[in-house]
């Protein structure tokens, strides 16, 4: 069978922004520009016109033979200034408006709904609601905009009851705050790895992962930098380096728990990738639609061999429906 032709069971990594005009004029910092699509967000503008066109994305999974897509916020939206009941009123918009979205595409869109990690007692509010209405489904991003991590015991009421429900969560980076890397657009090309890789290490070496198994969590962009500092950190575990608890399993064991997009951009780091989660654990992600996804999943894959396609196209995505499944039918 051609790349070319070959279904795509599930993307997991879609972004789109619900538009709802009448609501979004009651948040301060945020305005939309119907005639121009445009909508600026906290001074930053986001013009990407397929961003708040459902139909594009709906389109563009027909060309690519993509059955699902769940799509989630893109990161101009995660507004991790917002606090309480301020925090929560943003995210109810950015939730409803995905699940409304996603309502009516007949099962081809799913929404992620969105975690704000910089109020975790707000994000366990809304996932526990969510739980309760039958949603499993969420994305959440890999850090606080803070120095708070989520290995922080303030996230831990959030983990237990995603656990509980085994819950899929998809981790996405936001902005990463280092100035040395506004040049050469490399708060993209090296800023998101990085902040997805610092997320990974304290769900480790804080014991998340360990306490938590049944959570089904995702990283985009093959989990940052982790497939190439997960040595380091098993050497870190075995040497007791400070701060390390050397009773809890090692990051070795922890990291076939989780799971990664295949976002790679190269076979030689999708293949570091699959030995370091496994390589039933890498799914297809496309982070459309941007430019640094896989918006040509077939022609940018092409050159990858045909068992490894097939794992991130049909096989591995199955296997993740089926495990959320059971975790449906048992909770």
């Amino acid at each position: 069978m051609k790349a070319a032709s070959q279904q795509i069971v599930l993307d997991v990594h879609a972004h789109l922004v619900p538009v709802t005009d009448h609501r979004l004029n009651a948040f301060d910092g945020v305005a939309w520009d119907g005639t121009a699509s445009v909508m600026h967000v906290d001074g930053h503008a986001i013009g990407m016109k397929a961003l708040f066109q459902p139909e594009a994305l709906i389109a563009w999974m027909d060309e690519n033979r993509v059955n699902q897509a769940w799509i989630s916020a893109p990161p101009p939206l995660y507004r991790q200034q917002l606090r309480g009941s301020d925090a929560r009123a943003w995210v109810d918009y950015i939730n409803h408006g995905l699940d409304a979205i996603a309502a009516r595409t007949e099962g081809r869109l799913n929404a992620l709904l969105h975690l704000p990690t910089q109020d975790p007692a707000i994000a366990a509010s809304i996932a526990s609601q969510a739980i309760a209405n039958g949603h499993f489904r969420f994305s959440m991003p890999t850090g606080t905009a803070d120095e708070r991590t989520l290995g922080d015991q303030a996230f831990e009421p959030l983990w237990a009851m995603l656990n509980q429900a085994g819950a899929f969560v998809f981790f996405h980076p936001g902005e990463c705050a280092d100035g040395r890397l506004r040049s050469f657009y490399l708060t993209n090309l090296l800023g998101n790895p990085y902040e997805s890789s610092v997320a990974i290490a304290h769900l480790i070496f804080a014991g998340v992962l360990e306490r938590h198994p049944d959570i089904a969590m995702c990283f985009a962009h093959g989990g940052g930098l982790a497939p190439m500092l997960a040595g380091r950190w098993e050497r870190g575990h075995e040497t007791a380096r400070p701060g390390i608890d050397t009773t809890r399993q090692a990051p070795s064991q922890l990291l076939r728990g989780i799971h990664v997009d295949c976002i790679c951009h190269s076979e030689a780091a999708a293949a570091l990738a699959e030995e370091t989660v496994g390589s039933s654990n890498v799914l297809f992600g496309s982070d459309w639609p941007f430019p640094m996804g896989l918006i040509e999943p077939h022609r940018q894959m092409q050159s990858y061999t045909p068992e490894r396609r097939n794992r991130y196209l049909a096989s591995n995505p199955l296997r993740l429906l089926d495990r959320i499944r059971k975790a449906r039918s048992e909770s």
